[in-house]
């Protein structure tokens, strides 16, 4: 549209922008401040204490966001999720303070928000609920919101009075299809998965809220007799032959960003239904690489190799891997979060559903109905 586009951020990964350390959402004194926040006050004496320490450091990243705005001449800013949850106190109320300063107009683009995630409902102090409360996200003329469903629009609305735009997650359907290639011919070979096996593939980030462990329950009850015979004796959609040797096995692509003992109950689960789980992270990255000498694939080479994609998600704010798997043509087992009861179902979408209710076992891990389970590994 003719506009000059620049990024700002904690880190730019494979692209280029003006960086400021300091916004990076992993920082050490940031990780610090989530900890007293929200888990313990065990570094300061008080709340008053870790509000100024909180205030100090957002001083430090308003100066340097004042920096790049006057540098690049910036008439509007993006912020991209700044607002919407409590992680990054600092980087939120710096941007909030610079955009008044300043008098600089925003969009913010927000895909959740701290009401819908237990961390930020019982913060340790009062302090820290007044600035959730305040900056997350602001109500302020200078401000205009986008959400990406109907829910969160009609939430922002009712607990803050903000109105907002829906502007859902998007894909370029238009784009080449990712087909396996010169380069990615070989990434079955380099994470141990041979040519006729099925690989059923987990594109997100692996944290509790994605609910894998119902994907898993699929895959075993993919593996009992009568399924797997079924196997044997049809060729797969894509004309695949699965012979008598061949394995069923679960990738991960995505970062593990839960819980050390999530990731162990996955291992358990996988174990005792014989379900063979690969985390393949390692070697995925956001475009084709090198990382310390060995060969990376992007995550579209993994998708060309993929033959089930899974999207067993409790609640998403769209549905980025979603949009991905229908745009690879991969079949997708999903189970209906409530964005996609109000903005996808409607659609037409022909999906391999585990429905919309489930329940929480002893263990913490989530449950769907055993018909729902024999059902989805039945349309396979």
């Amino acid at each position: 549209m003719g506009h000059n586009v620049y990024l700002v951020a904690g880190s730019a990964g494979s692209t280029t922008g003006y960086i400021i350390p300091e916004l990076h959402y992993q920082s050490e004194d940031n990780n610090k401040f989530v900890k007293n926040a929200y888990y313990k006050l065990v570094d300061y004496k008080n709340g008053d204490e870790l509000e100024v320490a909180i205030l100090e450091y957002a001083a430090r990243i308003s100066a340097e966001l004042e920096k790049f705005i006057v540098k690049f001449k910036i008439d509007i800013l993006v912020p991209n999720n700044m607002w919407s949850l409590g992680w990054g106190l600092t980087a939120g109320i710096a941007l909030y303070n610079t955009v008044k300063k300043l008098n600089l107009q925003c969009v913010a683009h927000n895909h959740d928000f701290k009401w819908k995630r237990v961390k930020y409902s019982n913060p340790t102090c009062v302090n820290i609920k007044k600035m959730l409360d305040k900056y997350f996200p602001p109500k302020d003329e200078l401000i205009k919101h986008v959400v990406i469903n109907d829910i969160a629009r009609c939430e922002m609305k009712r607990r803050k009075n903000i109105e907002s735009t829906i502007v859902p997650n998007v894909f370029d359907f238009k784009a080449p299809l990712w087909i396996i290639d010169d380069y990615n011919c070989d990434f079955r070979k380099t994470i141990g998965v041979a040519e006729d096996d099925i690989l059923v593939l987990q594109t997100t980030r692996i944290a509790e809220r994605k609910a894998v462990e119902l994907a898993i329950d699929v895959i075993g009850q993919m593996q009992c007799d009568e399924n797997i015979n079924k196997l044997y004796a049809n060729k797969l959609y894509n004309g695949k032959i699965f012979k008598k040797d061949s394995r069923i096995v679960y990738v991960m692509a995505g970062l593990p960003e839960s819980e050390l003992v999530y990731i162990e109950q996955l291992q358990e689960k996988a174990e005792k239904l014989g379900v063979e789980m690969l985390f393949a992270n390692d070697v995925v990255e956001h475009s084709r690489c090198k990382v310390d000498g060995h060969k990376c694939y992007s995550l579209w080479d993994v998708y060309a190799h993929g033959d089930i994609v899974t999207y067993p998600s409790l609640f998403e704010g769209w549905g980025n891997q979603f949009l991905e798997a229908v745009f690879a043509k991969k079949p997708v087992i999903i189970y209906e979060y409530p964005v996609c009861g109000t903005d996808i179902r409607c659609k037409g979408f022909d999906v391999i559903s585990l429905g919309s209710t489930h329940e929480v076992d002893n263990g913490g891990l989530c449950t769907v109905d055993e018909k729902i389970i024999k059902n989805a590994a039945l349309k396979q």
